[in-house]
């Protein structure tokens, strides 16, 4: 399966909307995307992954990048709509104690 994104620019937030899966084979196109947004100084990048249906490691070390990227740049980075199956994978590797995911977690495998 592909991965969709598309990038929503607003006043102080760019949103950032994915559709699919998140793999060792769609996770390029997603870093590409994401880490240029994450080196605009002050600006949140709030991340929609209410239709991601799947998300490996390889996911998980994009997400670690760009975090990285907003530590070094003065940006902020949100997490939202994580589905149960996508928000086991923060939990189980601490990564939900070091990433800002907001509390609303989508039901559905």
């Amino acid at each position: 399966m592909n991965l969709e994104v598309e990038v929503v620019n607003k006043e102080s937030t760019t949103l950032v909307l994915l559709a699919g899966e998140i793999d060792a084979y769609t996770a390029p196109e997603l870093k590409a995307t994401l880490l240029p947004l994450t080196k605009n100084e002050g600006k949140i990048v709030e991340v929609n992954l209410d239709k991601v249906s799947y998300m490996d490691s390889t996911g998980l070390g994009v997400f670690i990048s760009a975090l990285k990227s907003t530590k070094e740049n003065n940006s902020e980075m949100r997490l939202v709509n994580l589905r149960e199956r996508v928000m086991r994978l923060f939990q189980i590797t601490g990564l939900d104690s070091i990433i800002t995911i907001d509390s609303t977690v989508r039901g559905g495998n």
